[in-house]
């Protein structure tokens, strides 16, 4: 039998739905204020580490605990001398490296095009070892080789879920392209458009493997091409630490339409609509939960009671938290002002500005440059609580 892409209709909810409408406004402002709370340099900051957060999480959802040590050390290169969590370290890497690509790269005119999707798998699965482009079909026992880029070649199912033959594949992505085109979409249809594509990419499932993270990096791109989406927050951890409902609202969402008063198209409308709003409140979480734990004074709250504690046991020198301070309300101060800032003698405040930069908590992109608020792993639950399940 034929298969057309009328299969995945309907694309989007229904306009109208008040409490999906609220829910787009809400994030538009929510995020929008988020950007606005810290000063540029501390925001790149944060970002490498959102960036980080937000590739633990994402390999949580796939099953993959990579502790965000390992994350950390993967990163400078330092790998495990374990194959297996070496190769784990590599894939959390390349997903690292892949959302810095889209994120360097900006808005992208083809964003939802079949050529996109296909590059984001390419980038991550090129950076991947080779014992993590192999898969087994549970039907059939036999091995499969991932190839980057290229769509699956044989048909699959997912649990329940059967998606499109193989040969019908271009058929459905041009219409997903089509659907979720944000320049043809009002700008709360396009906030909807993340939700809604998010789901139906993955009852494509057009790859043999790779489909959850090309899909939340996907979104991760979309949101970004329409304003939404920034480097201080991750839709990924809100969808991980909600995992269960998370599955049974996509596994919802793929079934067939139930009855007369659900939508006319051949998937559920309620189950699309659920699943539209559970991902868009994630988002919301999400944006305030980062909110919470940026706002300046509370940030810098958490930064004095460290400071001065360490300042106290010795881990620390005198003045260590004047530094901090002006690093985070600054955004960046000159090496040389170091000593106006605490007070110190030239060679004293030296002293404590190196004692810093050796311990991650100022860093700075040259020997002489300014130094900016750093934030090494072992600091992040003192001054960004809740951030991993544990560090």
């Amino acid at each position: 039998m034929d298969e057309t892409p009328t299969l995945m209709e309907p694309m989007l909810p229904e306009e109208g739905n008040r409490q999906l409408e609220d829910l787009a406004v809400d994030l538009l402002a929510k995020a929008s204020g988020l950007a606005s709370q810290l000063k540029s340099e501390i925001k790149s900051s944060i970002g490498n580490l959102v960036l980080s957060m937000n590739c633990y999480y994402s390999n949580l959802i796939e099953g993959h605990n990579t502790h965000p040590r390992d994350i950390d050390r993967a990163l400078a290169s330092d790998f495990s001398n374990s194959p297996e969590k070496r190769a784990l370290q590599l894939e959390a890497r390349a997903h690292i490296e892949v959302q810095r690509l889209i994120d360097e790269e900006g808005n992208s005119a083809d964003i939802v095009s079949p050529e996109y999707i296909c590059r984001i798998h390419r980038e991550f699965c090129r950076r991947l070892p080779e014992e993590l482009l192999w898969i087994t079909n549970p039907d059939s026992g036999k091995r499969l080789k991932i190839t980057p880029g290229e769509l699956r070649d044989g048909d699959v199912q997912v649990g329940r879920h059967i998606p499109p033959a193989a040969e019908s594949l271009p058929l459905f992505l041009d219409r997903f392209a089509e659907a979720y085109n944000p320049d043809k979409l009002s700008k709360l249809r396009r906030i909807i458009a993340v939700a809604a594509s998010h789901h139906r990419l993955l009852w494509i499932h057009p790859f043999y493997d790779g489909n959850g993270r090309v899909t939340r990096l996907l979104s991760h791109a979309y949101l970004k091409n329409i304003g939404i989406g920034s480097g201080l927050w991750s839709v990924s951890r809100g969808l991980a630490r909600k995992v269960n409902e998370y599955k049974s609202l996509l596994m919802r969402a793929d079934q067939p339409r139930q009855g007369d008063l659900d939508g006319r198209g051949s998937l559920s409308a309620k189950g699309l609509l659920e699943f539209c709003i559970f991902f868009l409140e994630t988002c919301i979480d999400q944006v305030e939960y980062m909110a919470s734990i940026l706002e300046p004074g509370e940030l810098l709250r958490r930064i004095e009671i460290y400071a001065k504690e360490e300042e106290s046991a010795g881990r620390l020198p005198r003045g260590s938290f004047l530094l901090l301070r002006e690093a985070l309300l600054a955004g960046s101060f000159a090496r040389g002002k170091a000593g106006g800032i605490t007070g110190y003698k030239e060679r004293q405040a030296r002293s404590v500005l190196s004692a810093l930069l050796e311990k991650g908590l100022l860093v700075s992109g040259s020997a002489k440059g300014p130094v900016t608020l750093g934030f090494p792993i072992d600091i992040i639950e003192r001054w960004l609580p809740r951030l991993y399940p544990e560090v």
